[in-house]
Formats: C-alpha cells, sequence, structure tokens
C-alpha cells in the first residue's frame, strides 16, 4: 500500500455557511458541490439511513471536505487541542499577518499569530462550527 493524501473532512451543521466561510474568509475554491445516499453509503459510513451533502474545496495537494449529514449527529464539546481525539485542520499562507489584519468581524481566533520556537508564524482560528483551523507561515 502506498496511500497519499486525497482530502481532509469537516462535518458542518450548514453546508452552505461552512463554503462560505471556507471560499470568502480562507479563500479556498470550490472545486466541486454532489449528494451522496443510499444504502451502500449508510452502510459504508455506519449512520443508519445517511445521507450527506459535500462541497470539495482547493487546498492545494489535498481537498478539504465539507459534509453536511442527513439525519445530523449531536453537536460535541470543542476539545481543546490536546485532548486525545482532537482534530484540526492546517493550511499555509504565506504572509499570516496580512490574513490576520484582513479576517472579517466576529472570526474567532485564538490569539494573534504567534512564533514559535520553531521559527514556524501561527495563528488559529474557528470556522462556523468551532472546528479550529490553523493558518501558518514557515
Amino acid at each position: 500500500m502506498n496511500p497519499t493524501a486525497h482530502h481532509y473532512a469537516v462535518t458542518v451543521s450548514d453546508l452552505d455557511r461552512a463554503v462560505a466561510f471556507y471560499r470568502d474568509v480562507l479563500h479556498l475554491d470550490v472545486l466541486t458541490r454532489f449528494s451522496v445516499g443510499g444504502d451502500a453509503f449508510a452502510a459504508g459510513v455506519g449512520i443508519d439511513g445517511a445521507s450527506a451533502e459535500f462541497a470539495h474545496m482547493d487546498a492545494g495537494d489535498a481537498r478539504v471536505e465539507l459534509v453536511e449529514y442527513t439525519p445530523e449527529g449531536d453537536a460535541t464539546a470543542e476539545h481543546d487541542l490536546n485532548q486525545p481525539g482532537a482534530t484540526h485542520l492546517g493550511l499555509a499562507v504565506d504572509d499570516l499577518d496580512a490574513v490576520y489584519d484582513s479576517l472579517p468581524e466576529g472570526v474567532e481566533t485564538f490569539a494573534e499569530p504567534q512564533t514559535t520556537e520553531s521559527g514556524t508564524r501561527i495563528l488559529f482560528l474557528r470556522d462556523p462550527d468551532g472546528t479550529p483551523v490553523e493558518l501558518l507561515e514557515t
């Protein structure tokens, strides 16, 4: 087996709202939108009667897959990044300060841009459903 990255999925509560955020705030282009349902899909994802609406966003060498499921699951409590099972999406940017300065009002950030001991500049923010997104400048 020789796997390569294809996509990184984020389950969302409102696909249109999520697409707008990832497109307008993070500047990812929409590659495609589609729906999937049926018995094979429900069995494959392990959710009785599941169907989903998808949007694939262009993130360079991989896709960010935004997924809105029916039936919608229960919301989970926000996890601190150091908790087992916590996830986040990491996206590289050229100028972190310019990105930070251009963020629309209301976008939640953990802190202003920081430079780590390794020299990497990072900024964590949350998407509309609270999923952490790391923007980094190396």
